[in-house]
């Protein structure tokens, strides 16, 4: 599910970004007309004709369909790296139909906090970096002993624990949602996902896959031998 999440994502960047660039139907287009636009979702105005593609009933959909919807490649590319490293961990302790459901409620939590921080913002709402810190947040929730790679510096690899490296990242989404006022970067949209996170992993976790890395229990789909090497994560 991690990879197909990953491979809806670049098709429709395809489709809106390169295969539609110069046409009526591109990126612009589609950020209006499948985007999260918090003014429409309070009911404090309407979509252009020309964009009310979602009709004003079903509005929440577009919640979902903002989480797949990428402004350049560099959006893109940030949002599948994290999908791509933790969405697998999660999904195994989740399973495939779970793991789905997690994902488009985070992306629904964030839409949500976004609109209820920002209400009469006009501004459509794209990406999904919201679900992918929902992704995070279950990871950190599960794994937090784990040791993940990064380039400190851009140069120097160092091995930390997922405690300190994503608990700092956390930890920043949540200052900066409370003390910056960067209309660029929604970290509403982000707490908003990470709140979805720490609750949801908790209840569509597999029941024998225990929180905060007490023992290591592998996917139903694996099968073992106990005789041999095993080697967890990526």
């Amino acid at each position: 599910m991690t990879s197909l999440i990953i491979a809806l994502n670049i098709l429709v960047f395809a489709y809106f970004n390169i295969f539609g660039a110069d046409a009526e139907f591109g990126i612009n287009f589609a950020a209006r007309a499948f985007g999260y636009v918090p003014s429409v979702s309070n009911d404090m105005r309407s979509l252009p004709v020309e964009y009310q593609v979602i009709p004003d009933n079903l509005y929440a959909v577009a919640a979902l369909t903002s989480a797949f919807l990428h402004a350049d490649i560099w959006h893109l590319g940030g949002n599948m790296l994290f999908i791509y490293v933790f969405g697998d961990n999660v999904e195994d302790a989740m399973g495939h139909v779970r793991f789905l459901i997690f994902y488009l409620a985070c992306a629904f939590a964030a839409a949500w906090l976004h609109a209820f921080a920002s209400p009469a913002s006009d501004a459509p709402l794209i990406g999904a970096s919201g679900a992918a810190a929902g992704i995070v947040a279950a990871y950190l929730m599960l794994h937090p002993k784990m040791k993940v790679w990064v380039l400190f510096l851009s140069r120097i690899p160092l091995r930390l624990p997922a405690v300190w490296l994503l608990g700092g990242w956390v930890g920043f989404q949540l200052f900066m949602f409370l003390f910056d006022g960067d209309q660029q970067i929604s970290w509403a949209a982000h707490v908003g996902g990470i709140l979805a996170g720490v609750v949801l992993v908790g209840l569509l976790k597999r029941r024998e896959v225990p929180l905060f890395d007490r023992e290591i229990v592998p996917p139903l789909a694996v099968e073992t031998d106990p005789d041999a090497d095993i080697h967890w994560g990526r």
